[in-house]
């Protein structure tokens, strides 16, 4: 005879679920929430502040924010969005305060995706080569606008598509597309002229 085994559905484990669980008083809801996303969203401020303390600033401000909304969110929103979204305003509103936010303008050309894949893996030193240019390219990402680093940062650490970012970030797709490609050639450029200026060909 067949052992009874008790059925977990799968919706049960999704953010979505975890967040109305919360809602209702369950913390160790959250704490699955805040392990599955800590690492993540602190990263998420890290690369775009370069400041450690701010970034845990707003870090730690941005899960008091979930915290305090938590008894009006929707289940309809999906979490990861609508955590990045409290993450982005609290980025912005620091931005504003300290600078005007870097606007983009004009849209042309389709920068390649694989500007950073690197064409030259049959070279000798090319592990070192690559090595150098990954420091160059953090440097150049510092210099990038902070509308392009973040939609920069989003899609490549955070692997968000185009339309989960123009909805985190609240614009339009195409203007989405237009911050992630003018990221794309900006990078490119920035780390071939830094790596010719140190002599490398």
């Amino acid at each position: 005879m067949a052992l009874a085994i008790p059925q977990i559905h799968a919706h049960e484990h999704t953010d979505e679920h975890l967040m109305q669980r919360y809602a209702k008083g369950d913390s160790k809801a959250f704490e699955q929430l805040y392990l599955k996303h800590k690492g993540a969203l602190y990263r998420y401020f890290v690369r775009q502040l370069g400041d450690k303390q701010l970034a845990e600033d707003l870090y730690q401000e941005t899960w008091g924010r979930v915290i305090r909304a938590a008894a009006n969110y929707e289940a309809s929103a999906k979490f990861n969005t609508w955590l990045y979204r409290i993450a982005h305003n609290l980025l912005i509103d620091h931005v504003r305060a300290v600078k005007p936010v870097d606007l983009v303008g004009h849209d042309e050309g389709d920068a390649s995706l694989d500007a950073f894949a690197g064409k030259e893996q049959d070279k000798p030193d090319v592990q070192w080569q690559e090595a150098q240019k990954g420091l160059l390219l953090k440097a150049c990402i510092g210099l990038l606008p902070q509308v392009q680093k973040e939609a920069f940062i989003l899609n490549i650490e955070m692997g968000f598509t185009a339309a989960v970012i123009s909805d985190i970030a609240g614009v339009t797709l195409e203007a989405t597309k237009s911050r992630i490609r003018y990221a794309y050639q900006s990078l490119k450029d920035c780390v071939n002229a830094k790596w010719q200026e140190a002599g490398h060909e």
